[in-house]
């Protein structure tokens, strides 16, 4: 509740209109804002924006492209599409920098070596790019976010003269490996994004891709020049630590962590084959629950591959296991006297889970490994479905 006061309070005041400050004094500043993560998932990968400071003429505002508005039609149905367009927000440096430190939330400043008129020039972009018909932008969270943004406006402004090095990247890291370093291990927050997100994340970043994330934006410009009249001098001139959080430990109870919820789904499912083939039977409502399970699941992955714009839920091999049609034979499955011809289809789930293994060996696609429980239950179960039918 108290961040939605401290939101609310940033709301109230946004800078709107640059003519109540006029032009940079030669003693203005422009810098990076790089805030640290926070304890909800949505906040775990930390945050970037842009500061200018201009102490003689009394302007200190902070340019976010991190920010949404809650009052668009249909927000929440658009925001699931990946149609919800955000937009750059001005607000005083105060507000900002509190309710950060409110959140207990590390906050790093790099004031960039810049020229008066390249001063200038970014500012003039900043404000003209805060003018109600431009601030918005559709969101894409690898290629076109807060961070992104920050890179992108000073290559603009600065055009050849930046060059960003690429030796302080040592590994190369896919963009499921960089956003996985962002989240705890063996979490319900790491697995639901690896089920959601498709192959098309898991090639190899370019160096500057990395920058989708704010620490990467940190040191892509702690490691970038601007060369200057056949000289290179660093972009960055000052680095400075403005709050220093408190760290606190996250409890990981492994008691509720997808491996063990599912590890015990998986020796549930298993336990039941088993019974069911020393007694030569079948448990129909564990059938249908897992048809149910896995068509529901494959239904909303097939809908993030092809009725969202989301860039990063395409090609997801997820559906191999949670196979959208099971959905539809659930009432044949459920059936006392099961037919002939399911056979079939269990044998294509069957296929379908080899086919993920392959994926998952070569490479073309990571899984969870908090799902691996539930696949080998579910290969077990598909196997003697098919050996049950088939003694039918």
């Amino acid at each position: 509740m108290k961040k939605n006061y401290i939101f609310l309070l940033l709301l109230f005041l946004t800078v709107s209109a640059k003519a109540q400050f006029g032009s940079l004094s030669p003693d203005a500043e422009i810098s990076i804002l790089t805030i640290g993560s926070g304890s909800e998932l949505y906040d775990k990968f930390g945050h970037s924006a842009f500061r200018v400071k201009d102490t003689l003429s009394g302007v200190d505002v902070v340019f976010n492209y991190g920010v949404y508005d809650f009052n668009t039609p249909n927000f929440y149905t658009k925001f699931a599409q990946g149609k919800l367009l955000y937009q750059l927000g001005v607000s005083y440096y105060q507000p900002f920098f509190e309710s950060y430190v409110a959140q207990n939330r590390w906050i790093k400043e790099q004031i960039l070596n810049l020229t008066y008129s390249e001063k200038e020039a970014i500012s003039d972009f900043l404000w003209n790019n805060a003018l109600p018909e431009n601030k918005k932008y559709k969101y894409d969270f690898f290629f076109d976010n807060c961070a992104t943004k920050i890179r992108d406006v000073i290559q603009k402004v600065l055009g050849n003269k930046l060059e960003f090095k690429e030796d302080h990247i040592k590994e190369e890291f896919t963009f499921r490996e960089l956003i996985q370093q962002n989240l705890q291990a063996n979490s319900w927050g790491s697995l639901g994004i690896d089920i959601a997100l498709g192959a098309v994340i898991d090639r190899k970043a370019k160096p500057i891709e990395y920058q989708f994330l704010p620490e990467y934006v940190y040191e892509g410009a702690a490691n970038a020049v601007i060369n200057r009249n056949g000289a290179s001098e660093s972009l960055v001139k000052k680095t400075t630590v403005l709050y220093e959080n408190t760290p606190t430990t996250t409890e990981n109870n492994f008691l509720t962590s997808p491996l063990f919820i599912l590890g015990i789904l998986g020796l549930l499912i298993l336990f039941v084959t088993y019974r069911d083939y020393k007694r030569k039977a079948r448990s129909r409502y564990l059938d249908t629950f897992l048809f149910f399970f896995t068509g529901l699941i494959g239904i909303f992955l097939l809908l993030l591959w092809f009725a969202t714009d989301h860039t990063a839920t395409a090609n997801n091999y997820n559906l191999l296991w949670a196979f959208p049609i099971s959905i539809f034979l659930i009432i044949a499955i459920s059936k006392r006297n099961i037919s002939p011809k399911m056979k079939r289809y269990i044998l294509l789930l069957v296929l379908l889970l080899v086919l993920l293994a392959i994926h998952w060996v070569t490479g073309v696609q990571v899984f969870a490994i908090g799902l691996l429980p539930l696949l080998i239950a579910l290969s077990v179960r598909y196997l003697y479905l098919i050996y049950y039918i088939g003694r039918k």
